[in-house]
């Protein structure tokens, strides 16, 4: 079974809502975890139906409900404050308060067990509420019940240092971060890799990163990895081996879905 467009804030518009696939049939005894998928694309493009088949595919393997939100873009020619980081992770945060406190879904999940999953422009957003940014970003706070609820996070070809990714590929300045973060010579504060914990946390986290990626360099996730590893005594884990696609074309590999599925299939 398949829901869409459920909105999740009081204005409801199509980019503040996020489609749910269910399991055809349950093959737990007990309420399985809920997987969420967050799309990436430069914080300007895509959309949760472009995800369609990969949460079918992730359902399949780990018989879990996924949900696939939308939130709002930066516009490609942008000079309003209003469309900058945070507003993207904002609202993905007001997404993970929603399903955490979701009052009577059609079909049982258990609501404190989430698994979130990150690619490229999203990892930086979804590191960006479940690492402290609260002397940058204030707004992207989660309430206990969200940080205690997530219990891993899966981040796949991950944008998580804008200074470090524009010294590697400078035309991205003017194609999306500085549309995204508004201009500045450095934008070293939203780095997340300065980022501390926001509470002590049992939180695991799995990086990957595919080795022909183009778009995105492994440096951002080695980074991201050597940072968590200061941050976490043991739950941290990476794979830059057994991904060899494209940047969008890991989706469509059955290995991705594997190592997913096999990451979560350690913790239920």
């Amino acid at each position: 079974m398949t829901m869409q467009n459920i909105a999740y804030t009081p204005r409801d518009d199509a980019l503040r809502q996020f489609d749910i696939y269910w399991p055809e049939q349950a093959r737990r005894s007990t309420p399985p975890p809920l997987i969420c998928f967050v799309h990436g694309g430069a914080w300007r493009s895509e959309d949760k139906r472009d995800h369609a088949q990969l949460a079918l595919n992730l359902v399949t393997a780990t018989a879990c409900p996924v949900a696939v939100p939308n939130y709002r873009l930066t516009p490609s020619a942008n000079e309003d404050p209003q469309f900058r980081h945070p507003m993207h992770a904002e609202d993905i945060l007001h997404f993970l308060q929603f399903v955490t406190g979701w009052q009577d879904p059609p079909c049982s999940f258990d609501n404190r067990s989430i698994f979130l999953i990150g690619h490229s422009c999203s990892a930086h957003m979804l590191s960006s509420i479940l690492l402290d940014s609260g002397s940058v970003t204030p707004s992207l706070t989660p309430s206990q019940e969200v940080l205690d609820s997530v219990k891993g996070l899966i981040l796949s070809e991950g944008i998580y240092d804008i200074d470090a990714l524009l010294a590697t590929f400078p035309a991205y300045r003017d194609w999306f971060i500085q549309a995204t973060f508004g201009p500045s010579d450095s934008y070293a504060k939203y780095s997340v890799l300065g980022y501390t914990l926001r509470s002590p946390s049992s939180t695991s986290w799995l990086l990957l990163h595919s080795s022909g990626d183009t778009l995105v360099d492994i440096g951002q996730t080695d980074a991201m990895h050597k940072h968590l590893q200061g941050l976490y005594p043991q739950g941290i884990f990476i794979n830059t081996s057994d991904l060899k696609e494209e940047h969008n074309s890991i989706f469509r590999t059955d290995i991705y879905v594997k190592i997913v599925s096999d990451f979560i299939a350690k913790f239920v």
